[in-house]
């Protein structure tokens, strides 16, 4: 059974997502003031003292809201704020099944036998002793040797990979 992300991140990710809106309107509102007031230099510095803390504030305020949105996202040991291995294994385990989960899905669709290829790749010996990879290379160099034409090695290597 997958885990399930737990309401806290979400409820991190989503104030996030506010934060940095927030944060992205504070920061455009100084265009809209600049545009509003374009050529009235009557009261100049307090207006451009209150812009410049918009901006600030602004850009302050969007890089907040995105670092909550990464630790809402990935967990802390993700976002690479907790150092606990067993902490970290917790936070990213969501999204490593994610990605065996489609890994899997991708060989499935491929055709690919997964427990043969593990079996093989383990060096599974046969009743004759051999591993499937010895018995491959053995055909094969006996089709190298010339003791094997090349129809009767495409079969024997064609019947040798149906067995597997």
């Amino acid at each position: 059974m997958p885990r399930q992300i737990s309401p806290e991140r979400k409820s991190l990710y989503r104030a996030g997502q506010i934060v940095a809106v927030v944060g992205l309107l504070t920061f455009l509102s100084v265009f809209v003031s600049g545009a509003l007031h374009f050529g009235d230099f009557s009261n100049f510095e307090s207006d451009a003292r209150s812009m410049g803390l918009r901006a600030v504030g602004g850009m302050l305020l969007m890089m907040a809201g995105m670092a909550m949105l990464v630790v809402g996202a990935a967990g802390a040991a993700g976002s690479g704020l907790n150092l606990d291995p067993e902490k970290a294994r917790g936070d990213l385990e969501p999204w490593a099944r994610l990605q065996g989960g489609l890994t899997k899905a991708s060989l499935e669709e491929m055709g690919v036998d997964i427990p043969k290829i593990t079996e093989a790749l383990a060096g599974k010996r046969t009743e004759t002793g051999e591993t499937f990879e010895e018995r491959l290379r053995g055909l094969h160099a006996l089709y190298k040797d010339g003791i094997l034409s090349e129809e009767e090695y495409r079969r024997e290597k064609h019947d040798l990979l149906d067995q597997e």
